[in-house]
């Protein structure tokens, strides 16, 4: 008998399981539902439901770049132990998730969920590792070159997206140089990439609070507005991606790194934003 999409979903609710073994199932069930959750109990199957509500605190954070460096994706995949997350089997569950929404361009986890090979793959997770797994995160980025770090073993995880002409996205020494920014970018969090970037709601409260310390000073207003200007130079400079001290070199900023680098390579490089995931974040 034929099996509809109402009767897998149904399935699916009761036990746990994915779409694909929920529909197998019922096919070999002749559209049992009672026999078909035999089934899958019998398939080591049904047992999802109840690691489904565990909680999902560890994990890792995973990121992948397209071949040409076009594009990147960022997952944050949780489990409920550190040593699970932590595991290269896991870690590849989560790979192979981030390259799906790599390929299909998913904005978000709630759109990356929604794929049928994404649902099996968590499913699958669950079965091996023995873990409740939840996708908690996703992020998709496109442009003219897309960089990416990852840091203390998937704790954290940075795309870094730049306008770039005259050179090669894909080459070793961009590679290398987008890797460096990601780096500083998961070790300083940076507030934006630059200034300009900066929510005006932020630039206004900074504003608002160098003015009040500087108005306890007791000094002519005309200074009070130079002191709280001085301080919202030394915000951005600790705060703004390109203005930062270059972490592996304090001697240059992270835009003079990248002036630095854009002449080796013979052409045009701009950080323009970046994406940062922290585990549990």
């Amino acid at each position: 008998m034929a099996i509809t999409a109402s009767q897998v979903k149904e399935l699916r609710e009761m036990t746990g399981a994915g779409m694909m073994e929920c529909k197998k199932a019922l096919t070999e069930a002749d559209g049992n539902m009672d026999t078909a959750v035999d089934l899958l109990r019998e398939w080591g199957l049904a047992s999802v439901a109840k690691k489904a509500g565990r909680s999902t605190n560890e994990g890792t954070v995973m990121a992948v770049v397209a071949a040409d460096a076009t594009s990147g994706a960022v997952i944050e995949l949780n489990c409920e132990t550190d040593f699970v997350g932590m595991n290269e089997k896991f870690k590849g569950y989560a790979e192979k998730i981030a390259k799906i929404e790599l390929e299909t361009k998913s904005l978000d986890a709630e759109t990356l969920k929604a794929d049928p090979v994404v649902q099996e793959m968590i499913t699958d997770c669950i079965h091996v590792m023995g873990e409740n797994t939840q996708l908690s995160r996703a992020a998709y980025v496109e442009g003219q070159a897309v960089c990416s770090y990852i840091h203390m073993g998937g704790k954290i995880g940075v795309l870094v997206k730049f306008d770039v002409e005259g050179i090669d996205p894909a080459s070793e020494a961009f590679q290398a140089y987008g890797r460096d920014v990601a780096m500083q970018v998961a070790a300083l969090n940076p507030v934006a990439p630059n200034r300009e970037a900066v929510p005006a709601d932020i630039v206004a409260k900074e504003m608002e609070i160098y003015k009040a310390q500087a108005a306890q000073s007791g000094k002519p207003e005309n200074i009070q507005e130079k002191i709280a200007t001085g301080r919202m130079e030394k915000y951005y400079a600790e705060n703004c991606l390109t203005e930062q001290d270059f972490v592996k070199d304090g001697d240059m900023t992270v835009r003079e790194y990248t002036d630095k680098t854009a002449k080796e390579l013979g052409g045009t490089i701009k950080v323009v934003d970046f994406v940062r995931f922290a585990l549990g974040e």
